[in-house]
């Protein structure tokens, strides 16, 4: 029987996963539930609501470059602070940086509207016109 704190096993970092992956250093194991995120089309634009729990407003940040917005959270622990507080039995949270990318196409900057709140970013980014396709269907032959 292997001891367990906390119901994990206390191995678990030394026997999981294959030879060739790679271990996220912000969130361990746990980094697959980080930044979940929902997606709604609404009448004039979209709307995405990002899972950052811990996270507080100045460690996250927004930038769209080539289509793409990006949404980043660096999250940093301070270890005086830890060390005034107590040796440290188990250490579970870590200092690291986690982003997701999303394609929006043609967006500018100041037409996104971001707010956060109780942990979730919500992202509001506009709808694009679509261009509307020429009724003529004929295509001439050369």
């Amino acid at each position: 029987m292997v001891p367990s704190i906390f119901n994990e096993n206390m191995f678990d970092d030394l026997f999981d996963g294959d030879f060739f992956t790679s271990h996220n250093p912000l969130y361990g194991k746990h980094a697959r539930n980080l930044m979940k995120t929902d997606i709604r089309e609404k009448d004039d634009g979209y709307e995405l609501s990002v899972d950052l729990p811990g996270f507080k407003k100045d460690e996250i940040t927004l930038d769209i470059k080539n289509g793409y917005l990006t949404v980043s959270a660096e999250k940093g622990l301070d270890k005086d602070e830890e060390d005034k507080k107590g040796r440290i039995i188990r250490q579970e949270r870590y200092a690291g940086v986690c982003s997701r990318n999303f394609y929006v196409g043609d967006v500018k900057p100041e037409d996104v509207k971001a707010k956060y709140e109780a942990g979730v970013l919500t992202v509001v980014l506009p709808k694009k016109d679509q261009k509307k396709l020429e009724s003529q269907s004929k295509i001439a032959i050369e």
